[in-house]
């Protein structure tokens, strides 16, 4: 078969369904009772969004744009998740008034869903509410913000939360159905869950909540070895979650995103030249580290390596080869490769584990976006074409005035 032509990120659909059905699978077995909100920001490339849509997931957005994108590829807005702070009036009362879930962020939406609910007073408006809590204190160590606290929701701690909550049973036709707890966590350990879970117990129990669903937001791990799977996560977080909820009454609801798309997905790159500086090797790929780690926050990659069809024979095993992107930033450089047999034009480089927040994002420097295909049982199908100066200048003018 043709090589195709670099760079280019590949989803293996079976890869995909496989984590897909262990996460339903895994929730069925500990919380019948349960929805999955799959995570625009995480990756909204249309095909996929199309694939967990037809697996019954619902769209969980955080911004018009992303509300906009739901509506276009097919949901309706009672198959709508609405979270974030960065909500917008009108999207935000379309997914009430249709009987989607909306989460509660700040005051300014409490606001809001007060107008609304001043409007329609034969009509009853159920919400959920985002709940900022001192995660850091329950698992130390492991929460992205450490002791500084986060910024999204209202706050336990200080008695946001609490007001809140007031202001809302202020409101006649208003009740609290569900908290949304999403915490961020750089150990993504089973550990954190089952606290957020506690503390979700603890705040039933407290405010004498009757609840129509939990939240549990994303933030799994998957794909990684030696690191958890959603089987790890449920049975502690229903284990926590019975202490003072039933499954009967409240609905689970998870938002993942990297750990249901990140080991589908990998991303191709060929070397096209190498060169010698000062006594480095640098070697030059078409792949760019703002492809793979737009954030610059990786510190290793997972890939492995195609050696080219014309470089059959023994290769010298070289001290130091530092892999470099194609842009013209000195930061664009993706790993070393140490004592290992020298690259050379024409080999590839496979990046591994690489659908999450890639592809959303990738930017528009200096090489357009890449292809994207999607294997199954050995036929490519490409679901998204390299981006070509048409694409570029769509919807754009430029003639002078």
């Amino acid at each position: 078969m043709k090589q195709l032509q670099t760079p280019y990120f590949v989803i293996e659909e079976p890869i995909l369904e496989q984590y897909y059905d262990m996460l339903t699978n895994s929730l069925a077995q500990n919380w019948k009772n349960f929805l999955v909100g799959y995570s625009f920001k995480t990756n909204s490339l249309p095909w996929l969004v199309s694939y967990v849509k037809k697996k019954g997931a619902y769209a969980e957005v955080v911004s018009k744009d992303e509300y906009d994108l739901a509506k276009f590829l097919g949901y309706t807005d009672s198959e709508i998740i609405y979270n974030g702070p960065y909500k917008e009036k009108e999207s935000f009362c379309n997914v009430l008034l249709q009987g989607g879930i909306v989460n509660l962020d700040s005051m300014q939406e409490i606001g809001w869903l007060a107008d609304l609910a001043d409007q329609y007073k034969d009509r009853s408006f159920p919400v959920g509410i985002r709940v900022n809590f001192d995660l850091e204190s329950m698992c130390p160590g492991e929460t992205t913000m450490g002791e500084e606290s986060g910024r999204f929701g209202f706050c336990y701690e200080t008695g946001k939360f609490a007001k809140a909550l007031g202001i809302l049973a202020d409101l006649p036709n208003v009740t609290v159905a569900g908290l949304h707890l999403h915490s961020s966590s750089k150990s993504r350990s089973v550990q954190v869950f089952r606290s957020i879970a506690r503390m979700a117990c603890r705040l039933g129990a407290e405010f004498n909540l009757s609840l129509n669903y939990i939240d549990l937001g994303g933030g799994y791990c998957g794909g990684m070895d030696g690191r958890p799977e959603y089987p790890d996560y449920f049975p502690a977080v229903a284990e926590e979650l019975h202490k003072y909820f039933s499954p009967r009454q409240t609905m689970l609801i998870v938002e993942p995103g990297i750990s249901l798309i990140s080991k589908c997905t990998t991303f191709v790159t060929s070397v096209f030249d190498t060169r010698d500086i000062k006594g480095t090797r640098y070697v030059m790929t078409d792949g760019s580290r703002f492809n793979i780690d737009p954030t610059m926050i990786k510190s290793s990659h997972l890939f492995h390596i195609e050696s080219g069809p014309d470089h059959l024979l023994p290769r010298p095993v070289l001290t130091r080869q530092v892999i470099s992107g194609f842009t013209c930033m000195e930061v664009d450089r993706l790993f070393t490769y140490e004592q290992q047999p020298e690259l050379a034009p024409g080999d590839r480089i496979i990046y591994e584990n690489v659908g999450g927040y890639t592809m959303s994002l990738n930017p528009l420097f200096i090489q357009y976006f890449p292809a994207v295909y999607v294997r199954k049982e050995n036929v490519m199908k490409m679901v998204r074409q390299k981006w070509t100066p048409a694409e570029y200048v769509q919807k754009s003018q430029w003639d002078t005035l």
